[in-house]
């Protein structure tokens, strides 16, 4: 029996029980074999629309038509995927193939808890393509991803042959692998034809002809207002010369012609005028309440952060860290000067996490003048945060919701989420950090989880902000916006690796 080769939703409807609005309403969409890119901001629901496209939830109103075999790739990669021990002891040859191409070792698999979230991201969606599943859905597939593991998952994908739905903030790869996207702004979703650069073009002449739409109906609008405020003043003027004030108000006969006079010439003719007006403005009333308004949002924040009054807030001498499998680690002294704005980069599993996770007890500073962003979060972490936030004093909740709004998510539903996505995980992460006024900023992989309004934002806030900078990304454009010194890691043919120190740009 031939599966099912479409998913469907129809007219579907969707909120959380803690939610005081719909999240998603009246979705109507129809997916067939090839890639679809989910996107929108932080918070809208594109996680949400993957789990009720592989059945992790039940719409509340509508229905989803769901193909059998489905696989779901979750952003988090806490434990070892499903069915990734069928897969390693697999040996026909696609799987051979498969396991070459994600570069996967059978020994990693035993060693999870110490792989970086990039290795464990690749045994994860290479369990899910060995499934060959009808249906597969990538929530964030590319966090964690070095440029050389990217290309490698960007080849991987580009053979499958079911309906795919990625969920991404990478513009490349959504441009590259995907025939059409969903673009999804709560509580509607649009689906739009063309790769993601395709659908943010359409998405913006739909913005700026609904913004011509609605300044055209304005001005028509207080045209026609002007016009029927004039009309009322003169007939306002015009009944002040009544000529039956000059009657008696028992002269009943001649009274009576006035008005017949009045009715069958001039007045009766600018009361018709002025119905007719008044329909027109009713009809321009309604066309205005028509024209689609999507409410603007300020965003961009201020990380002004301070200068250290200490030279230096890092003098850790030269050594080396294990790395599992016998692999070391092998680093120069470290210096870091209150004013540094440094890179930290790598391939995946060279040691970064594992570097800044020995350094952080070496700093010479007060915890409270640290903020440290790490790559991920425990569920267990992330409710822990949500607990924090929510004893936070009014004044300064309404401070922290304020970043978090400014960095492109709506507080209001942040705040009746009991687990936040994780790029409103980071963001509430990040404006905490900040109640400190910190003499050092430490981020491994900000990007991650966030999406493209929210990067944009933190980038433009840390060029401009005090502190010194220690940066670990796979972002280069990011990181050549914001540094000025590289520690680069590098593997050395026997297995180490090893740490290189030099000013950004130099040979």
């Amino acid at each position: 029996m031939a599966h099912q080769t479409f998913l469907r939703f129809d007219n579907v409807d969707f909120t959380y029980d803690s939610m005081t609005g719909e999240l998603l309403s009246g979705v109507t969409l129809h997916f067939s074999c090839g890639w679809t890119g989910i996107v929108g901001p932080n918070g809208a629901g594109k996680t949400t629309l993957l789990f009720l496209a592989c059945g992790k939830l039940q719409p509340d109103h509508g229905f989803v038509s769901i193909p059998e075999l489905v696989r779901y790739c979750p952003q988090r990669t806490d434990d070892p995927p499903e069915g990734v021990e069928e897969l390693m002891a697999a040996q026909d040859r696609d799987s051979l193939i498969l396991k070459s191409d994600l570069d996967l070792k059978d020994g990693d698999l035993h060693r999870w808890e110490s792989l970086s979230f990039g290795e464990r991201k690749r045994f994860q969606i290479a369990s899910a393509l060995f499934h060959n599943p009808d249906l597969l859905a990538l929530d964030e597939p590319t966090n964690h991803l070095d440029a050389a593991t990217k290309n490698l998952l960007y080849r991987a994908l580009k053979r499958y042959r079911g309906i795919g739905l990625l969920v991404s903030h990478d513009r490349e790869l959504l441009d590259n692998l995907c025939r059409e996207c969903v673009f999804i702004e709560p509580p509607t979703a649009i689906l739009r034809p063309g790769n993601y650069s395709a659908g943010a073009e359409q998405a913006r002449l739909e913005k700026e002809s609904a913004a011509s739409r609605l300044d055209a109906a304005r001005f028509r609008l207080d045209k026609l207002e002007r016009e029927h405020a004039r009309r009322k003043h003169n007939a306002s003027k015009s009944a002040g010369m009544n000529p039956k004030r000059r009657l008696s108000p028992k002269d009943h006969d001649a009274r009576a012609k006035v008005d017949g006079a009045r009715l069958s010439g001039r007045d009766a003719v600018q009361g018709k005028l002025q119905k007719q007006l008044e329909g027109r403005l009713d009809k321009a009333r309604k066309e205005l309440g028509a024209i689609p308004v999507k409410k603007e949002y300020p965003t961009g924040i201020v990380v002004t952060g301070s200068v250290c009054p200490k030279a230096h807030v890092l003098n850790l001498p030269a050594g080396e860290l294990p790395l599992g499998e016998h692999r070391r680690l092998i680093y120069p002294g470290l210096n870091i000067s209150s004013r540094d704005r440094i890179a930290l980069t790598g391939p995946n599993g060279c040691g970064k996490t594992t570097l800044i996770t020995s350094i952080l007890p070496s700093l010479s500073l007060p915890t409270d003048r640290v903020t440290y962003l790490p790559q991920e979060l425990r569920i267990d972490e992330s409710l822990r945060l949500m607990d924090e936030l929510h004893r936070l004093p009014g004044e300064k909740l309404g401070w922290v919701m304020n970043i978090v709004s400014r960095l492109g998510s709506r507080p209001e539903p942040l705040l009746e989420s009991r687990l936040p996505s994780p790029g409103e995980t980071r963001k509430i992460m990040l404006a905490l950090g900040l109640l400190k006024e910190p003499w050092l900023v430490i981020m491994d992989e900000p990007t991650n989880h966030l999406d493209l309004v929210s990067i944009e934002c933190l980038e433009s806030a840390l060029a401009d902000c005090r502190s010194a900078l220690l940066l670990i990304s796979h972002d280069r454009r990011f990181l050549q916006v914001l540094t000025k010194t590289s520690w680069e890691i590098s593997r050395q043919p026997g297995g180490d690796c090893v740490l290189d120190i030099s000013p950004k740009g130099s040979t």
